[in-house]
């Protein structure tokens, strides 16, 4: 059987390397392999922070397997698999025949795709009954999200002036009424000014005498149902803005994607409990996706047979904590100067490197410049390059995404707990569509994603002996749901007092 081949091959390999540390490689291998041979839709759970090493035990059976596959990778997932994973089973003579670009490939090729082309190759039907591998399936909806975009510059509009010149003098109204609208809305640090549908409503009636229309205008009407929301990006400096157009639930506008058809997701995903052991479970069972995880899977006609978890090894020694009682909450006229007090005090006879996590762009930016003054170069702003003791103060989304090209860090602040602005235009839409539904917004939607980003960001702590944690915002203490968020953070230990190394 294919699960039985890939798990010697991968034994072996293994064990010539020498490595492979992380517990979980075979029970990987044998699941995929598994799902291959039967054509099953099977979703994997990875804890927060899993070395990137598991690669290997989810491309040794794809190597042995005689079924068509995909798969879709994005990013530096794909560039590790071309530089460190593919030669790897050269190194055993495990020919993994790679095919890359919007062409199928020969049934006997994997179809290597990032989102964009999986995106294309399904409108253009040319999967075919081809079964699907995602890794990193935490990342699926809003690289899909971006996927779906529809982004319209300056430059748009004089091709569209140019393309119906008949309408050229309502065209030019219609963008000055916008610009009007874009441009006096108060500045914000992230320029994005969000758009009502009734905005957009006169040009969209516009467009749709004018028919057909050049690229991208003619995606952009296409994208006029009430599941989409619309926000402008202004470039403060040129007086001029960009239209942006995106999904709220990106899934749902692929449904069918994954249907009929065997699909392995891989990911660190939530789960609806904890538990460290990999356990079958039949779809709808206690540990089948729950929650909102289950909606989205859903709209994509995923219904796993097999839902698995495969966390780390116990953890024997917690987590220094520093998280006093009574901190002042974010919106706090003191917050700023709490915020520079504790970083200072944290930082000090710091010999490791410190990370300070903060989403408020004016806030990480003053906060940064402060911390400057103090300790000199020693202080960047989202560097991958720092000082054996540096200090780097970056947003949540670049630390996740640059966590491999960073040493572990000694310590993590998190200045800012990771939940999502309702001053993001995206985020209010997504809010504003659950509130309408009579969902609770926050619980069902922005904890859970914080707690993920959470879990994800401070897990390179776990792999390093000395590290610690602090946490400077006071809804952690302060708030009702804060329990949750310290669930999500055990095994920690409270760490009440500041001494040096």
């Amino acid at each position: 059987m294919l699960e039985a081949s890939a798990h010697l091959q991968l034994k072996a390999l293994l064990r010539q390397e020498g490595r492979g540390d992380w517990p979980h490689h075979l029970t990987l291998c044998r699941l995929v392999g598994r799902s291959l041979r039967r054509g099953d839709q099977t979703l994997i759970r990875l804890a927060p922070g899993t070395d990137p090493s598991w690669l290997i035990g989810l491309l040794v059976p794809l190597a042995l397997a005689d079924t068509p596959l995909v798969l879709v990778a994005d990013g530096q997932l794909r560039q590790r698999l071309l530089q460190v994973e593919w030669p790897r089973l050269r190194s055993v003579a495990l020919h993994l025949p790679l095919w890359e670009g919007p062409t199928p490939p020969p049934r006997s090729h994997l179809w290597l795709l990032d989102h964009q082309q999986l995106l294309e190759a399904w409108r253009q039907g040319s999967l075919g009954d081809r079964q699907v591998v995602i890794p990193q399936a935490e990342r699926l909806e809003p690289l899909l999200r971006q996927s779906l975009a529809v982004r319209l510059q300056p430059g748009d509009w004089d091709g569209l002036r140019r393309a119906r010149p008949a309408a050229e003098p309502s065209l030019l109204e219609l963008h000055e009424r916008l610009s009007r609208r874009v441009l006096s809305h108060p500045r914000h640090p992230n320029r994005l000014v969000a758009l009502a549908q009734e905005d957009e409503a006169p040009l969209r009636q516009l467009l749709s005498l004018l028919t057909p229309l050049p690229e991208p205008w003619d995606r952009w009407l296409e994208a006029g149902a009430a599941d989409w929301t619309s926000w402008a990006e202004v470039d403060p400096g040129l007086l001029q803005w960009q239209l942006h157009r995106q999904p709220l639930a990106p899934l749902a506008q692929l449904g069918g994607l994954l249907s009929a058809r065997g699909a392995v997701l891989v990911g660190e995903l939530p789960r609806p409990r904890s538990g460290s052991q990999a356990v079958e479970r039949g779809h709808g069972g206690p540990g089948a996706p729950g929650g909102l995880e289950a909606c989205a899977l859903g709209t994509l006609s995923f219904k796993p047979s097999v839902v698995v978890d495969l966390g780390e090894p116990a953890v024997l020694d917690p987590l220094p904590l520093y998280c006093p009682s009574g901190q002042p909450l974010p919106n706090s006229p003191h917050f700023g100067e709490h915020l520079l007090d504790h970083c200072r005090r944290l930082i000090l006879g710091q010999r490791g490197l410190t990370l300070v996590l903060i989403d408020d762009p004016a806030l990480r930016l003053s906060l940064t410049s402060a911390l400057a003054a103090e300790f000199g170069s020693r202080v960047n702003h989202a560097c991958t390059t720092p000082e054996a003791n540096g200090v780097v103060c970056a947003d949540w989304a670049w630390w996740l995404e640059q966590q491999a090209r960073l040493p572990q860090p000694a310590q993590v602040v998190v200045a800012l707990l990771p939940i999502a602005s309702l001053e993001d235009p995206l985020t209010a839409a997504r809010v504003e569509a659950l509130r309408r539904e009579g969902g609770d917004w926050f619980r069902n939607l922005l904890l859970p994603e914080a707690i993920n980003r959470l879990q994800r960001g401070i897990a390179p702590l776990r792999q390093r002996c000395g590290s610690r944690l602090a946490v400077l915002d006071g809804r952690l203490r302060g708030r009702s749901w804060g329990q949750a968020a310290l669930s999500a953070l055990e095994p920690w230990v409270p760490l009440t007092r500041l001494l040096p190394d």
